[in-house]
C-alpha cells in the first residue's frame, strides 16, 4: 500500500478544484510572557513580531496550492484594510481573486492569536456571523456555475461565518452532482440537513456527536451513529476524524478505521483543512476513498507538528509515508 500511495502523490498536481466557504485572515502576535499584569490576573506578553496567513476556507485553498493543485477560491470579503491584505496574500500564493465577492456591510473575518513561549494564550475574533444577503448568494452561485465546466471537484468549507447558507449550499450540491462531480464538505453546526446529497462529509468526532445529539465513545457507536447520519443525508461516504484515535470511513458497503500516524502534536489549528484538501485532491486524481483517507491521515500527522495555521507539501507527505 505504501508504494501505491507514493505513486498517487504526484498525481495530485494539476487537479482543478473549486473551494467555496468562509474566508479568513489568521493573524499571529508572537512574544514572551514572563510576568502577570498588576491590573488583572493575566499574562503580560511582550510582542516580538507579527505574522499573517490565510485561514478558514482560504487555508484549504492554500493547502491545495502547496500540493500543486489548481484552485479557484470563492467567498466573501469586506471593503476594508484586511480585504486589501487578503488579496495581496492570494496574489503572493499565485491564486486569482476573481472568485471574491465584496460585501461592504460586513468585515473581512480575522482571527488574532497571541502566542507566548509557543503557547496560545488568547484569541480575538473580528467577524460578522450573520447570513450573507440573497444578492451575495446569487453572485457566488453564478461564479460556481461559470466555473463548473473547468473543475473536477468542489470543496465546501463551512466555518459558520455566514457564507455557507442552506439555500446556497443546497443549490451548489445539486449543480455539482448533476454534472457527476465530487463535492466534499467540511461541516459546522448541528444541522447537517443543508449538506444533503454531498459526496463526502469530513466532521471531527465532536462535530459528529453534535450533529447526532449523542456521545460516540467507541468505534461500535461511531459506526452505528455515523451510518445513520450518512444514510439520512444521502452521502456516499462519511469520514469522521478522531484526532489521536485516527479516522473512521463509513460507506454503504464498507467501514474502515485507521489509527493516527504517530506524531508529536504541537497545534491542531487547520488540521481539518489539510485533511479535506488532500482527500479531495486524491479523489480527483483517481484514488479510492480508502487510499485518499490514508493520504489525508499522513498529511494530518505532518501539519499537527507545526505551530499555527500551516500547509503541507508532497515531499513532506512522501517522507512520513516512507518513515512509517
Amino acid at each position: 500500500m505504501k508504494q501505491r500511495l507514493l505513486e498517487l502523490l504526484p498525481r495530485l498536481r494539476g487537479q482543478k478544484v473549486l473551494v467555496l466557504g468562509d474566508l479568513m485572515m489568521d493573524e499571529y502576535i508572537w512574544g514572551q510572557a514572563s510576568r502577570i499584569s498588576p491590573e488583572a490576573p493575566v499574562p503580560v506578553v511582550e510582542v516580538e513580531r507579527e505574522s499573517f496567513v490565510l485561514g478558514g476556507a482560504s487555508n484549504v485553498a492554500n493547502n491545495m496550492q502547496s500540493l500543486g493543485g489548481e484552485v479557484l477560491l470563492l467567498g466573501v470579503v469586506g471593503q476594508d484594510e484586511q480585504a486589501v491584505r487578503f488579496r495581496e496574500f492570494l496574489a503572493g500564493q499565485g491564486m486569482a481573486e476573481n472568485g471574491l465577492v465584496t460585501d461592504s456591510s460586513r468585515p473581512t473575518t480575522v482571527k488574532t492569536r497571541v502566542i507566548a513561549q509557543n503557547q496560545q494564550v488568547l484569541r480575538i475574533d473580528r467577524e460578522d456571523k450573520t447570513a450573507v444577503s440573497p444578492e451575495v448568494e446569487e453572485k457566488l452561485l453564478e461564479l460556481v456555475k461559470q466555473s463548473l465546466p473547468q473543475i473536477g471537484a468542489v470543496i465546501i468549507s463551512d466555518y459558520a461565518k455566514g457564507v455557507v447558507t442552506k439555500s446556497l449550499v443546497s443549490e451548489v450540491i445539486s449543480l455539482v452532482k448533476a454534472q457527476q462531480k465530487l463535492v466534499a464538505v467540511d461541516p459546522k453546526g448541528n444541522d447537517y440537513s443543508k449538506y444533503r446529497g454531498a459526496t463526502i462529509l469530513t466532521p471531527n468526532l465532536k462535530e459528529t456527536e453534535c450533529a447526532l445529539g449523542e456521545k460516540l465513545p467507541c468505534e461500535e457507536k461511531i459506526v452505528a451513529g455515523g451510518s445513520r447520519l450518512r444514510q439520512d443525508l444521502e452521502l456516499d461516504y462519511l469520514l469522521v476524524t478522531r484526532g489521536a484515535d485516527g479516522m473512521s470511513l463509513l460507506g454503504a458497503a464498507e467501514c474502515r478505521h485507521i489509527p493516527a500516524v504517530a506524531s508529536k502534536v504541537y497545534d491542531v489549528t487547520g488540521a481539518g483543512d489539510t485533511v479535506i484538501s488532500v482527500l479531495t485532491l486524491a479523489l480527483a486524481a483517481g484514488a479510492s476513498f480508502q487510499e485518499a483517507m490514508l493520504l489525508a491521515n499522513y498529511a494530518a500527522a505532518v501539519v499537527v507538528k507545526k505551530l499555527g495555521t500551516s500547509t503541507v507539501s508532497l515531499s513532506e507527505i512522501a517522507d512520513i509515508i516512507e518513515r512509517n
